[in-house]
């Protein structure tokens, strides 16, 4: 018996050595389409799985269809050489993989075939439509399929009139077409690459988005390490980690290499929520691959900040539209999606708390009138240790009203959103230094920021929103209660930042739905006293 297989976060996974969800929906979605001889753009954002999805569907057709010739080329090393060069590596890729084909099917080469190869050169997309004619001719009955992944890296110089020279093969009769059937594979769809916008050179392509993981393919993936080692996962530990992750394939695999690998945990023990609450704190301040490419994203336009502010904060939402130039880039770089109610959602709790922390000043300027003079972490604890939430959130009260104006001084936050990040950033200071974790739960926003307080096997939910109206809060509320009750959690604030010229601070404490809860309202200061009028 060989070494046990692991999960893996730095490429394309492989069966033979990974744990690897199956997906047989969507690449039996995709192979028909292959079969069909469409044009297909597979996008999806970079580390959810793109690579070792379509090479699934060509090992399936190498495997299992004869009559068609799938070979895979990369475009990642092209972006910088000169079009002469791009073609003359183009010709020699495509040879070498048309033999790796008839390699792998221990099948013997024709020798008209291997003549045309050893003699083809490509100079240019118009050689180029010759090759593929010319190429269907001594290939045939067999049908050639063409998967182009890193498309994104193609120079720009040649990138029209290379989509150019596809278009006008796929309009050829469908029994003679050369390449039958193409794949385009990279981060950006083909709309988004830089060519003569007046005229889409790749216009008769389809879409096709390969999505995140869902719950079953999450528990089907965790399994698979189960059935190898016996060692069983909780199933509140599989949904919540579906949950945070919202299925993104990099951070599924990253958690399940914590929970596997990383933290020690006996075999022989049920890996718990207990278990899962030390992985995801590693994951919410390690600076892995994945993170690096998020904060680089968000960061590419200044734009970004507050639409996703908005999107976190709005209670009205956001309604997604790829019409607009920020949330279709956004969206493109995994970072938002269109949700079931057509809003715009933050992809995952975990993006979530990245963002906000980016977006949170290192240093507010403020962090010294946190607390009053004289009261330490001590005066928040019980004797117990436990946190006394009532207490925390009634200074945050104080500190709002002791900073007054200096709110307004916070470095590089719009002023609509300054509430709800200082006190993440006031929460996730005091929980850390008594040894807890604070994390996020809420996907999409819509008004909704949920922070969450783990600490001494206790926990404490606090909603964060945006002053939106009195029946706006008191929907809150039920909602919040409601929530509560589904996390069988002992305790729920509510805290709701009121932006308006003559805001109403309120302390609350009643029982809604059954459900203890403690609300605030929390006025925002307007403007500097000497801005008044």
């Amino acid at each position: 018996m060989g070494a046990p297989k692991y999960f893996e976060t730095r490429g394309p996974v492989d069966p033979a050595v990974h744990y690897v969800v199956s997906r047989p929906v969507e690449l039996s979605a995709l192979i028909h389409r292959i079969k069909l001889g469409r044009y297909i753009v597979i996008f999806a954002p970079r580390q959810t799985g793109k690579t070792t999805f379509f090479r699934a569907a060509l090992k399936t057709l190498l495997v299992a269809e004869p009559n068609y010739c799938p070979i895979e080329l990369n475009f990642q090393v092209y972006k910088n050489v000169a079009p002469d060069a791009f073609y003359a590596h183009f010709c020699e890729t495509v040879r070498e993989s048309i033999e790796n084909v008839f390699r792998n099917r221990q099948a013997a080469m024709p020798a008209t075939l291997h003549r045309f190869l050893a003699v083809s050169k490509i100079t240019d997309h118009l050689s180029m439509l010759d090759f593929f004619k010319r190429l269907e001719r001594v290939l045939a009955p067999q049908r050639f399929v063409l998967i182009i992944d890193e498309f994104d890296g193609i120079p720009p110089a040649i990138v029209s009139d290379f989509l150019y020279s596809l278009r006008q093969t796929y309009h050829e009769a469908l029994a003679s077409r050369c390449p039958f059937s193409v794949g385009i594979v990279g981060v950006k769809n083909i709309t988004q690459l830089n060519y003569d916008r007046t005229i889409s050179p790749f216009n008769i392509q389809e879409e096709f988005h390969l999505p995140n993981f869902t719950l079953a393919q999450v528990a089907e993936l965790l399994g698979q390490y189960t059935a190898e080692v016996g060692q069983p996962f909780a199933p509140e530990v599989i949904e919540t980690l579906h949950r945070q992750t919202g299925g993104q394939p990099f951070l599924v695999n990253r958690l399940a290499q914590l929970l596997t690998q990383e933290l020690d945990i006996p075999k022989t023990e049920t890996v718990s929520l207990t278990h899962f609450a030390a992985a995801h704190a590693v994951i919410l301040e390690e600076d892995n691959v994945n993170i690096q490419h998020l904060r680089a994203n968000v960061r590419r336009d200044a734009r970004f900040e507050r639409l996703l502010m908005q999107i976190a904060s709005t209670d009205d939402g956001v309604l997604f539209t790829l019409d607009n130039e920020v949330m279709s880039e956004l969206a493109t770089y995994g970072v938002i999606a269109k949700g079931a109610d057509s809003q715009c959602e933050i992809v995952n709790p975990i993006y979530l708390y990245r963002i906000l922390r980016m977006f949170t000043p290192i240093v507010n300027g403020l962090e010294q009138a946190y607390y009053p003079e004289g009261a330490g972490l001590q005066t928040y604890l019980t004797g117990d240790g436990q946190i006394r939430m009532d207490l925390l959130l009634d200074n945050f009260c104080d500190f709002i009203r002791r900073v007054g104006f200096r709110i307004l001084g916070v470095p590089a936050t719009p002023q609509e959103y300054v509430g709800q990040l200082l006190l993440f950033a006031y929460l996730e200071q005091f929980v850390k230094q008594v040894g807890g974790l604070l994390s996020l739960e809420v996907q999409t926003g819509r008004g909704r920021l949920d922070l969450l307080v783990f600490h001494c096997g206790c926990k404490y939910i606090v909603e964060t929103k945006i002053w939106q109206g009195a029946a706006s809060y008191a929907a809150g509320k039920r909602q919040l209660a409601r929530y509560l009750s589904l996390e069988d959690a002992r305790e729920g604030y509510y805290v709701v930042f009121d932006h308006r010229q003559r805001p109403v601070p309120r302390v609350e404490v009643d029982q809604v739905e059954g459900v203890p809860l403690r609300s605030y309202v929390i006025p925002i200061v307007q403007e500097r006293p000497s801005d008044a009028t």
